[in-house]
């Protein structure tokens, strides 16, 4: 145990140290900009497929699963959706998401960076007096924190309209009675504590995968260890952070 708690504590200070180092200043800030870019192409563009496919299902699952269960004539038909839409906004989007690209971005950065651990890149780089931490992490956290946020923004409209749509077709609640559950009890505040959630989760995703890649040691094999764990050590964190700040800003 005690070894464990050494071994522990020694990742979170390395992961402090890097997250210090991260944060200092640019040395070209055209490069900077430019791979910002690049990144929110990255991490935005080429996860919107998978994002769009599990928002539209997760909507739809939702608004079946919730009509399964509300069986009693007494409770609204429109109750459905106004469960749909705080589940959907609350849980569904930002969390599971951000778990899906834990392991679609997260492990790409962490195998990207890895790799130029192992065939020593940074070291190079680090000869030359760039400042890796800044030059590796920082754009990468920027791009995803413009484009993840974007992304559950995204998904939790496909998520409703997901809903919307099996309510339609399955014939449990006509779309009428859906819009008009939307708006049911409906506070801003909602919408708030998502983008919180987003801005979290992206956050701990990059940062974490950047960690584990940037400190690879060893060959290919490690490699695909340092992401495994980095995948792992993500969704472990997103998990936390969501109990965590529900318990904050929910419990008011």
């Amino acid at each position: 145990m005690l070894i464990y708690s050494v071994f522990l504590l020694s990742h979170i200070g390395s992961y402090i140290l890097m997250l210090a180092g991260t944060f200092s200043k640019p040395e070209n800030r055209r490069m900077y900009a430019k791979e910002i870019f690049h990144h929110c192409s990255e991490i935005g563009w080429r996860s919107l497929g998978i994002v769009s496919v599990i928002s539209f299902f997760i909507g739809a699952v939702s608004t079946v699963q919730t009509a399964y269960q509300l069986v009693s004539p007494l409770i609204p038909q429109a109750a459905i959706a106004q469960i749909v839409r705080e589940a959907v906004l609350l849980e569904f989007s930002p969390t599971l998401v951000c778990i899906v690209l834990a392991g679609v971005v997260g492990s790409k950065i962490t195998s990207e960076i890895g790799n130029m651990r192992v065939s020593e890149q940074i070291d190079a780089m680090e000869t030359m007096g760039i400042n890796t931490r800044s030059w590796m992490i920082m754009p990468r956290l920027l791009g995803a924190m413009i484009t993840i946020p974007s992304l559950i923004v995204i998904s939790a409209a496909i998520g409703i309209i997901g809903g919307r749509i099996a309510g339609s077709v399955t014939g449990i609640i006509s779309t009428d009675v859906y819009d008009r559950g939307l708006l049911w009890g409906f506070k801003s505040f909602t919408l708030v504590f998502m983008l919180i959630k987003s801005y979290c989760f992206s956050f701990l995703i990059i940062t974490i995968s950047c960690y584990f890649g940037y400190h690879v040691k060893g060959g290919a094999l490690e490699i695909g260890r340092s992401t495994t764990r980095a995948v792992i050590t993500s969704c472990v964190a997103i998990l936390v952070s969501d109990y965590v700040l529900s318990l904050l800003l929910l419990s008011k």
